[in-house]
């Protein structure tokens, strides 16, 4: 007999705390990005009793700095990973139909040069192979196949493609996804639908082991979001299993379990820069090769600005601060550049973020890593210490799901199949359970007449950011309209939408509201920072701030936010010189 599901539980730090103090878990996870989270979800829907915490906020490290794009990887055909290609096309047919609110459709051009090109018109035959590949691997399950385009119907797509050199182009078709989005939508989806007690904020300082030498329980400490410092509790969360799913930080965390650091993680660095819209006009996205590189990098169209990414290079700095450089920036510049009119320089760049991929080092791997991280794969690996912690790394965020699978499958197998009392679960039921917010996604235009104060414009952002929810939000417009102004000038974001990511998000400070639940930081890094007193204030009454408390934090993000311009040595930018708003 297969155990009951436990009792949904609201998605509020405190009642999460009070549950990881004082209740018992099957299942404990270590990290709260999008692996993490999936993990929590898979588990909890097949009836565990799931824990999770993170030592930050949800997805603060790489599942908030990716390139936003749930896609099947055309470049990995070329490395021969048509497996990956394969299950990671079905994973995105699958959110597409799961999370229809947070995953878009999304066209991709990439143009083809006479001259000055990595890929050069007389060999675009062979890309022309290529893409039948991908369409055949799964990309086809979208209703669309790739086009040849010729001079003019590539031009119009993106008309500062350098008229001179562009012959024809190819467009393929994809998707993207607000990756914050998508990881607090999985953690709201395990909570208020399955029971999983998740916090953000709390830290894993210790892992405890029966006489067996079999880890039962996780010592953590509760952090004080505003400080970054140890606050006054520590506890221990009595668990019957754990999964480390901390990303590039797997290894700390693997350290507390086996005495020494495994050494298991490459980390890879990829940034990205946001620039007006204006001085690209890409009406969809595309894809430009990299002058002097034999790669590519993306560029993504977002309402009035545009993101290019991304870099993959070796990094060995301290993980919890990456940050671009001004030899990053060039090199997107270059890019960008070298196939367009017009001419960007760092006074374009609004926006910035750069993130970590855990990439897994070959087994057999010693001493100085060789060869380039681009050709590493993004397979993911499930691997069980000797005291039953599962750590899984690696892998993709489109991919996330399936990860979670085989991580939850692992851990019943391998850890609590052996544990007494061992009741047995069922498979993954994950492949077509919808997230938070699908229900009710296509008619929330229809609540505009029940919400007047809303206008067409705000419906529309927050559909596609809420789902349904999006309801909430709306009628707390209604009630206080000051709520519909703008959190940011220049951006879409809501002052609603700050009061929705600390009530109902578990958004813990100002950082947390402008950089994750909201994508401020990434599209307008100064005037975001000009608003964090507002925000500060705006939220102070949600959190039991007092003045104090709320200064500390908008003067930490403005801090933040100087030291990530000051790093790529970038000017203050504002969105309304720029965009003329």
């Amino acid at each position: 007999m297969l155990p009951a599901a436990p009792t949904p539980r609201p998605f509020v730090r405190s009642v999460a705390l009070e549950a990881l103090r004082t209740e018992s878990f099957d299942l404990t996870v270590i990290g709260g990005g999008i692996t993490g989270a999936g993990v929590a979800l898979d588990a909890a829907a097949r009836g565990m009793r799931v824990a999770l915490i993170d030592a930050g906020d949800f997805s603060s490290g790489t599942s908030s700095k990716s390139s936003k794009l749930i896609h099947g990887g055309l470049r990995y055909l070329q490395q021969g990973e048509i497996g990956l290609v394969y299950q990671a096309l079905a994973e995105r047919q699958r959110l597409l139909r799961n999370a229809p609110h947070l995953v878009k459709l999304l066209p991709f051009l990439i143009p083809m040069f006479g001259s000055g090109g990595v890929i050069p018109a007389k060999i675009s035959r062979l890309l022309g192979s290529a893409m039948w590949g991908y369409d055949l691997t799964g990309g086809w399950r979208v209703g669309k196949r790739h086009e040849r385009l010729d001079f003019d119907q590539a031009l119009a797509l993106m008309p500062t493609l350098p008229p001179d050199r562009l012959v024809s182009a190819y467009l393929y078709y994809d998707a993207a996804a607000d990756d914050s989005r998508l990881v607090v939508t999985v953690l709201r989806t395990a909570v208020l639908e399955f029971g999983a007690a998740c916090a953000n904020h709390v830290r894993a300082v210790g892992l405890r082991k029966d006489g067996q030498g079999v880890v039962d329980g996780v010592d953590v400490e509760v952090l004080d979001p505003g400080s970054g410092t140890g606050g006054p509790e520590r506890f221990t969360i009595s668990t019957r299993a754990v999964v480390n799913a901390s990303g590039v930080w797997s290894d700390q965390v693997r350290t507390l379990d086996e005495g020494a650091d495994p050494d298991s993680i490459r980390p890879a660095k990829g940034i990205h820069i946001t620039v007006p819209w204006s001085k690209v006009r890409n009406q969809v996205a595309a894809v430009v090769p990299v002058p002097g590189d034999k790669r590519s990098v993306f560029v993504i169209p977002n309402g009035d600005l545009t993101y290019i990414g991304t870099t993959d290079t070796d990094y060995d700095g301290p993980v919890d601060d990456p940050q671009c450089s001004a030899e990053d920036v060039a090199y997107l510049l270059s890019a960008i550049n070298a196939a367009s009119t017009e001419q960007l320089g760092p006074s374009d760049v609004v926006g910035s973020w750069a993130g970590l991929r855990p990439l897994v080092k070959a087994p057999d791997a010693d001493g100085p890593a060789e060869g380039r991280t681009a050709d590493l794969s993004r397979r993911h690996r499930v691997a069980v210490s000797p005291s039953g912690v599962i750590t899984i790394t690696g892998g993709k965020l489109t991919t996330y799901r399936e990860m979670a699978a085989d991580t939850v499958d692992e851990a019943i197998e391998s850890v609590l199949a052996r544990r007494p009392g061992f009741a047995g679960y069922g498979s993954s039921p994950t492949r077509d359970l919808a997230l938070r917010g699908a229900a009710g996604h296509d008619t929330v235009h229809d609540a505009a007449e029940i919400y007047p104060r809303v206008d067409r414009e705000h419906l529309d952002h927050l559909a596609g950011r809420y789902g349904g929810e999006a309801r909430v939000i709306m009628a707390s417009i209604e009630a206080d309209p000051t709520l519909g102004e703008p959190l940011v000038v220049g951006l879409p974001y809501l002052r609603a939408e700050a009061i929705f990511a600390v009530r109902h998000e578990m958004a813990r400070s100002v950082d947390d509201v402008l950089s994750r639940r909201t994508r401020a930081r990434l599209l307008g890094r100064d005037d975001s920072a000009a608003a964090a007193d507002d925000v500060a204030a705006l939220i102070a009454e949600e959190l039991g701030w007092d003045e104090p408390t709320a200064a500390a934090s908008a003067e930490a993000y403005r801090r933040s936010v100087a030291h990530e311009r000051e790093s790529a040595d970038l000017p203050e930018t504002h969105l309304e010189q720029l965009l003329g708003a």
